[in-house]
């Protein structure tokens, strides 16, 4: 700290007469911060952990429930693919790939 400089933002608290008079004396400014930490539990340090796992375990869901989509939608045109085509058959091999629908 540069102590020929008036106090203003780096010290607004120190009056500037005390200010003065310790240019002239030589005497040093003391600066004395009451640091003390707040009472309680420091919400922010526990809340954002739980919110970020909070977020992975819902996109995990998210991507679970999109699979289940793809895969019933892939399940359900292969049964509409298969149902439309009919028997098929290779070297007097013949597949049905769909059951008829029976009255």
């Amino acid at each position: 700290m540069d102590h020929r400089t008036p106090p203003g933002n780096s010290a607004p608290h120190i009056p500037t007469a005390d200010w003065q008079r310790a240019q002239a004396t030589g005497q040093p400014v003391v600066i004395v911060v009451n640091d003390t930490p707040p009472a309680g539990v420091p919400w922010r340090r526990l809340l954002i952990p739980f919110a970020i796992a909070g977020a992975v375990v819902a996109g995990g869901w998210g991507l679970v429930a999109c699979l289940c989509l793809l895969l019933d939608a892939a399940a359900h045109t292969a049964t509409v693919i298969a149902g439309a085509a009919g028997p098929i058959g290779i070297g007097g091999i013949t597949l049905k790939l769909a059951r008829g629908k029976s009255a």
